[in-house]
């Protein structure tokens, strides 16, 4: 496995421990962004923490508590990461993973967008990676009013997104929707 960030080749086992890590961590920016907190459970071992700095610093099941009334503060949010390296030996591995979060307001007036890391310790148990420890770090932050355009809303008819189980992708991706149930 890879230890080092240092050019190597890839074997078959290193590539597939890598694209779980990696569905890991996109599917923690879905379930956050539509909020499916039994998902966002579920991507964590049960000695697991989870530590945001100041806001927030707990296991798994305080983390699911908090949630709720953090993300009450905001019509939508959206996560995104990019750039996601890892370093696997064995059944631990860590990663550095770039991160912008995208929050709006409840009242739909202000746009605040959070540039940071995910600085990621995880474990493979049962054949399962899962994080063992999620700490954020802040790179930058910019807050800025959302700009209306002339006649009000741009959304052309075009249907707009949701932050619960409400949201389009489970209606029109069947699969998706009928996965929803499962934790429901």
């Amino acid at each position: 496995m890879s230890d080092s960030l240092a050019p190597a080749p890839l074997t078959l086992d290193e590539a597939l421990d890598r694209m779980a890590l990696e569905r890991l961590v996109i599917t923690y920016c879905h379930a956050i962004d539509r909020r499916d907190l039994a998902l966002v459970r579920s991507l964590y071992h049960d000695d697991a923490v989870d530590d945001h700095g100041a806001m927030f610093c707990g296991s798994p099941d305080e983390y699911v508590a908090w949630l709720p009334a953090m993300l009450a503060n905001w019509q939508a949010t959206r996560h995104a990461v990019g750039n996601m390296l890892f370093l696997i030996q064995g059944d631990t591995a860590n990663g550095e993973i770039p991160t912008t979060a995208w929050h709006r307001t409840a009242d739909g007036t202000r746009d605040l967008v959070a540039n940071g890391r995910y600085l990621d310790q995880y474990a493979r148990r049962g054949g399962v990676w899962k994080f063992l420890r999620r700490s954020l770090v802040l790179d930058w932050m910019e807050e800025r009013a959302v700009a209306v355009a002339p006649g009000g809303e741009v959304d052309d008819g075009v249907e707009l997104g949701r932050a619960g189980p409400d949201d389009p992708v489970y209606a029109r991706l069947p699969l998706f929707g009928a996965d929803r149930l499962t934790r429901a």
